[in-house]
């Protein structure tokens, strides 16, 4: 059973590494949104 969870775990690991790219760009708009809110907050006070 747990080699079942292991390989299930690699090719879950391999289909991520072609999904890395589109992950780190969300992950790049999701900082640039957060650091607009905080500047927008900061002008606000």
């Amino acid at each position: 059973m747990t080699r079942y969870a292991m390989l299930l775990l690699a090719l879950g690991l391999l289909g991520a590494c072609e999904t890395a790219k589109g992950v780190g760009q969300d992950v790049e708009n999701l900082g640039q949104n957060i650091q607009t809110e905080a500047e927008e907050a900061d002008e606000a006070t």
